[in-house]
């Protein structure tokens, strides 16, 4: 489910963040440590390796490393993960217009949070309640649970992101609003446990990717436009 708490925080934590760590993982952190402690001081031997073990699980999932933005020119890649669709000629579910469909689909080992492809102002964002069939399915992309947000840059050119959860994800984050302009680079939210992210580009965008490529987010190019 969407979760609010996050909408109404500053975003400038997100834009530097100093932990090593998504801030929404905390509470998983320090309950899976407090409790590996427990397990260790009473030297209840099978629950202390496997608290240690989810210790260990969260700290990997909610980690959120430091990257530096590479320079302008080129839209950026909003998650980590593996391009696993290219379609040219989709229609935006949500605006209706012609575009072009990149899919990013993030496993369980990679850095889940997201980031924002271009410099832009969020326009609108809107929740979509959903199942949770695996995320590589192409199904995902109507049925499942999503959270889309509508970009538009300095240009006046539409970039539409859609966060789908998968299979085992269940919460969908995001901590910008309407009307709140989006740093390249920045981060405005995050998928628990296996997701995706869909990319709606306008028509004239040049493609920088292929199928199968392995991409960060907040540094790999994914597009480029002709002009």
């Amino acid at each position: 489910m969407f979760d609010d708490y996050f909408k109404d925080k500053i975003p400038e934590f997100n834009i530097n963040n100093s932990l090593f760590v998504a801030r929404p993982g905390l509470p998983f952190i320090f309950s899976s440590g407090i409790a590996f402690f427990i397990a260790w001081f009473f030297d209840w031997n099978v629950l202390e390796i496997l608290f240690f073990a989810f210790f260990l699980m969260t700290l990997i999932f909610f980690r959120d490393p430091r990257r530096d933005t590479p320079p302008p020119g080129f839209g950026l890649s909003p998650a980590d993960g593996k391009i696993i669709r290219i379609d040219q000629g989709a229609i935006c579910p949500l605006t209706q217009a012609k575009t072009i469909k990149v899919s990013v689909f993030m496993s369980v080992f990679n850095v889940h949070v997201n980031r924002s492809p271009i410099d832009a102002r969020l326009d609108s964002q809107k929740y979509f309640a959903g199942k949770f069939f695996n995320a590589s399915f192409d199904k995902s992309s109507e049925l499942n649970e999503r959270n889309a947000l509508v970009l538009i840059d300095d240009q006046g050119r539409e970039v539409v992101m859609v966060q789908i959860a998968g299979l085992i994800a269940r919460r969908i984050l995001s901590w910008v609003t309407p009307g709140q302009y989006l740093q390249r680079g920045q981060r405005f939210g995050m998928i628990r446990f296996g997701s995706r992210v869909d990319l709606y580009l306008p028509p004239e965008a040049e493609i920088m990717v292929v199928l199968g490529q392995t991409v960060r987010a907040g540094w790999s190019p994914i597009w480029r436009y002709k002009d």
